[in-house]
């Protein structure tokens, strides 16, 4: 019994077909994306050149928000770009090489960003339950060593989805419909069984986002009962205050990322497909537009520097 070729049924090509069934308004679909794109890029790097030229911002809670804003903008400029090359364009032909490259710094930067609110979840416990010795416990040695773990963890996940992709034969199917490269995207053009990669991929998912989002939740109600013993109303509402950004970001991260991930595995027949791409495309969009306008509109320090750069000279109080 011969042994298939398998490195010779990888396609050579991939050809992303955009959003299917909404071919005729890509147009109009692609003109708040592209708007959305451009607030996310001068909104991060607003905030990354703020945090990194000001150094009364150098502490623990500006520094997790200078890497939270840096991987969003490399999660949007990993995909948009193609994204707006195929509904502008049509535009969708990728190498395969190309589209696991695009996959892995997708997945790599997507869990690195759970892991940095994950720190930051961290940030605002210490900062709340043990305020002393705060700048102690986060100094810029830990802040280092915990941006360095996040990373290694974010690639030794991703890492094997290369190798569990290349092993599949493909039998020359190479039309994928999304916007993007994505692991289950790409493994259903795949012409044999992929149980192995449904099972790592929902592994991934539950300990990796799933293990931090339910330590997040495990630090705020242990933050929710320090202040709430605080003795003083005003140091409560300032406590809930300096959580508030926080909260936010982390429900506008996790609750469309899980709705995507678990239609993608499991409501793949009741979610139109074009749902399913489209929300898709907003989990990689919305985070990155909304976190610099959350925390710019809410922390009084980022919305007074913010205007000192736009307007020098002038003093904002």
């Amino acid at each position: 019994m011969s042994v298939p070729n398998i490195s010779n049924s990888l396609p050579t090509t991939i050809f992303l077909t955009g959003i299917p069934g909404l071919e005729a308004a890509n147009l109009w679909i692609s003109i708040p994306f592209f708007a959305m794109y451009v607030v996310a890029l001068a909104g991060n790097l607003i905030l990354i050149l703020v945090i990194s030229t000001d150094h009364s911002l150098h502490t623990p809670m500006y520094l997790f928000l200078c890497l939270l804003s840096l991987t969003d903008f490399v999660l949007s400029s990993t995909t948009v770009p193609k994204m707006l090359a195929i509904l502008w364009l049509r535009a969708g032909q990728i190498t395969f090489g190309g589209c696991l490259t695009q996959m892995f710094f997708i997945h790599t930067v997507f869990t690195l960003e759970s892991s940095v609110l994950l720190a930051m979840a961290f940030d605002r416990c210490v900062a709340i339950c043990n305020p002393l010795r705060y700048t102690t416990i986060l100094n810029h040695g830990v802040i280092v060593r915990i941006g360095l773990a996040g990373l290694i963890r974010s690639v030794a996940i991703v890492f094997p989805f290369i190798f569990l992709l290349r092993r599949l034969p493909y039998c020359g199917h190479h039309i994928m419909a999304h916007t993007y490269c994505e692991h289950m995207g790409i493994a259903r053009l795949a012409c044999a069984d992929i149980t192995v990669n449904i099972v790592y991929g929902l592994t991934f998912a539950m300990l990796a986002m799933g293990l931090d989002a339910l330590i997040i939740a495990i630090s705020y109600c242990i933050i929710l009962y320090a202040i709430f013993h605080l003795p003083s109303l005003d140091a409560r509402h300032k406590a809930l205050g300096t959580c508030g950004s926080h909260i936010a970001v982390i429900l506008v991260f996790y609750i469309p990322a899980f709705f995507s991930f678990l239609t993608h595995r499991f409501g793949r027949h009741r979610v139109p497909k074009h749902v399913h791409i489209f929300l898709a495309n907003l989990y990689v969009l919305v985070p990155p537009v909304l976190n610099p306008i959350i925390y710019g509109a809410r922390t009084k320090e980022i919305r007074r520097r913010i205007l000192r750069l736009m307007c020098p000279g002038k003093d904002f109080v």
